[in-house]
């Protein structure tokens, strides 16, 4: 699984200005920790124009009421998730798919408490690609038995995907199918063998959306890295 962008040091410094935010007393005060004044005018300087800090802060409190245990992370790291996923212009949650907020089982050195990780949706992948202005559809879509589904690699490239009618059939393979506004056309096959592989091999492979939403982890990782996607930040 590719490794989430790091948060630039520049808006890291935005985030720790001169007017640190009162410590956090207990481990369920996040909430009203990322509300007090200072820390919403160091996230309004770290924020891309088209976002406010009031509204990535109304998204992060209703993470936390639905997921309580993120209200028991380490502060900073879960400040420093919203701070990247706003970064990349997503908004964390269900709702759109674009980016879910993890507890994370290594303890923080310091604090003694768990991280928060920020993990992107295939949805979110999808929304920065089309940022590019290099890609002109991308889609993902998961393969059931009995489908008519078959691939050919080579200099004549070729996909064919006729669904079934059993919509519960267990998933077989993921595939993405990106066009190119230059005319050119890409997609990715993979088995559920290599997206076991690859849950396997997450951080969160065992709890998040790799247990709540299965299928769309399963495009997501359809899209990186065999398909070469350009993405836009901002």
């Amino acid at each position: 699984m590719p490794k989430q962008p790091p948060i630039a040091k520049a808006d890291l410094q935005k985030t720790q200005g001169a007017r640190t935010p009162t410590a956090v007393k207990n481990n369920n005060d996040v909430i009203s920790f990322i509300n007090q004044p200072s820390m919403k005018e160091q996230l309004a300087a770290a924020l891309p124009r088209h976002m406010t800090a009031e509204r990535m802060i109304r998204i992060a409190t209703t993470e936390i009421r639905k997921v309580p245990a993120l209200g028991d992370c380490d502060t900073m790291s879960f400040v420093s998730a919203i701070v990247q996923c706003s970064q990349l212009g997503l908004e964390p949650g269900g709702a759109l798919g674009h980016a879910y907020l993890l507890p994370f089982g290594n303890k923080n050195e310091k604090s003694g408490k768990k991280n928060v990780q920020l993990i992107i949706g295939y949805r979110g992948m999808i929304d920065l690609a089309r940022r590019s202005g290099q890609i002109a559809s991308l889609s993902a879509r998961v393969v059931r038995e009995g489908d008519d589904f078959s691939f050919e690699f080579g200099l004549e490239e070729k996909l064919v995907h006729r669904p079934g009618e059993n919509e519960d059939a267990p998933v077989t393979h993921v595939y993405a199918v990106a066009r190119l506004k230059d005319g050119g056309t890409q997609f990715e096959v993979m088995t559920r063998k290599q997206i076991e592989l690859v849950r396997a091999q997450s951080k969160a492979g065992n709890n998040g959306p790799w247990v709540t939403h299965w299928e769309e982890m399963a495009k997501k990782n359809r899209h990186t890295p065999p398909v070469q996607i350009p993405a836009c930040i901002h």
